[in-house]
């Protein structure tokens, strides 16, 4: 463990500390890091060393490979980003080999497209780039600010756009992961009671709430391994900037009449207002099933959200920790009722082993662990006998 050192932007941020404990580290971050802010309000980070130390000035970090951890929700996201970039500067500085920024949900990355066409995108209509007229591609800007920076390597979780995707691989020289948390939904579907998936699957429905999110249902499907398990896919028409009309994708291969009974996953990469996953469910429940629930990867607790996502339409919430807020009651609000979260970190600190090579055996089976309110009607109490 000597050869990295897993640091935050935020002082004692829960998400980080506890990759940091799972990775081995003795240290507690904030032995490591002192998070500075000066009277003016600049951010001014130090790496801790030995006052006595007179030879190893500016070299302390020389060798190590420097782990930036990103969750924060103290901040906003554009104080968040910036604290990332002195950070990574702060490490460079004193000699880090190696900078990676783990950042669950990547920050900017909504903003991927700006009023120009791109290389990879000549068909797209004047319509659509005026809507952007006026306003920067600040995905871009991000990846390049943080290569700048001195970032190496970015680790995100369920990114949801192709370009973003693209452009960071290109940056970064192909050290961008985007960690698709297929095999942590697939684990807790099969092995929780959330659903009933019946014999391999065959009263198990999983559903795409546009084309999007196709790629991303097929890969839960494929993990979970049950070869019964059906699909329903949707079309989906932005009527404005919040009503949408959902329908049946004509090429679904289940109509609403071939999901009566059955137990239904609808599955996205986020949820902002939760009027689209209302607006979907609400139809599948015209299909009469038994069971709809809706899994999610980031989630944004905002009132509009929370109102919207109450609704009868929706039996259970599944979603990850990618932003941590929603692990707190106040944040779940009335929704501490269907809501379940799988908690990510010994998934990351697994990939982070396995990355630097170290041995990460220990989370082969046990690589999340499940938060959810004592009302929630599945919720038991922990057996402490």
């Amino acid at each position: 463990m000597n050869d990295f050192i897993i640091i935050s932007n935020v002082s004692d941020d829960p998400f980080a500390i506890d990759i940091g404990h799972m990775c081995g580290q003795p240290e507690e971050i904030s032995d490591i890091i002192s998070l500075k802010v000066y009277a003016n309000s600049e951010f001014c980070p130090r790496f801790i060393s030995d006052e006595t130390d007179l030879s190893r000035i500016g070299a302390q970090l020389t060798g190590k490979t420097v782990v930036i951890c990103s969750a924060g929700t103290s901040h906003t996201r554009g104080s968040l980003a910036m604290r990332n970039l002195v950070l990574a500067r702060a490490a460079k500085d004193n000699g880090a080999r190696k900078v990676i920024l783990v950042e669950p949900d990547l920050y900017f990355s909504a903003q991927d497209r700006g009023p120009h066409r791109g290389p990879d995108e000549q068909d797209r209509p004047l319509a659509d780039m005026k809507k952007f007229d006026g306003q920067p591609f600040t995905a871009r800007l991000y990846a390049e600010v943080l290569k700048s920076a001195g970032v190496d390597v970015v680790i995100t979780v369920h990114n949801h756009s192709a370009k973003v995707q693209k452009l960071f691989s290109y940056l970064f020289n192909g050290e961008f992961y985007n960690l698709l948390p297929a095999e942590l939904y697939s684990d807790y579907i099969r092995y929780s009671d959330m659903v009933v998936t019946g014999k391999d699957g065959d009263n198990l429905v999983l559903c795409a709430p546009d084309h999007g999110a196709e790629p991303f249902m097929q890969s839960v499907a494929d993990s979970l391994g049950l070869s019964k398990t059906s699909r329903i896919v949707m079309e989906k028409i932005r009527d404005s900037e919040r009503k949408v009309t959902i329908s049946v994708s004509r090429d679904s291969a289940l109509k609403l009449e071939d999901i009566k009974g059955k137990d239904v996953i609808v599955l996205d990469d986020m949820v902002r207002t939760g009027s689209t996953i209302v607006e979907c469910c609400r139809l599948l429940q015209q299909g009469e099933p038994n069971r709809v629930c809706f899994g999610v990867t980031h989630f944004l607790s905002s009132a509009e959200a929370r109102e919207n996502l109450n609704s009868k339409y929706i039996d259970e919430i599944l979603t990850l920790n990618t932003i941590p807020a929603i692990l707190n009651r106040d944040s779940q609000g009335r929704l501490r009722k269907k809501l379940v979260v799988l908690k990510i970190e010994k998934w990351i600190a697994r990939f982070l082993l396995q990355y630097m090579g170290k041995n990460a055996q220990k989370f082969d089976k046990d690589f999340y662990s499940v938060d959810m309110s004592s009302k929630n009607p599945r919720w038991r109490p922990p057996n402490r006998y």
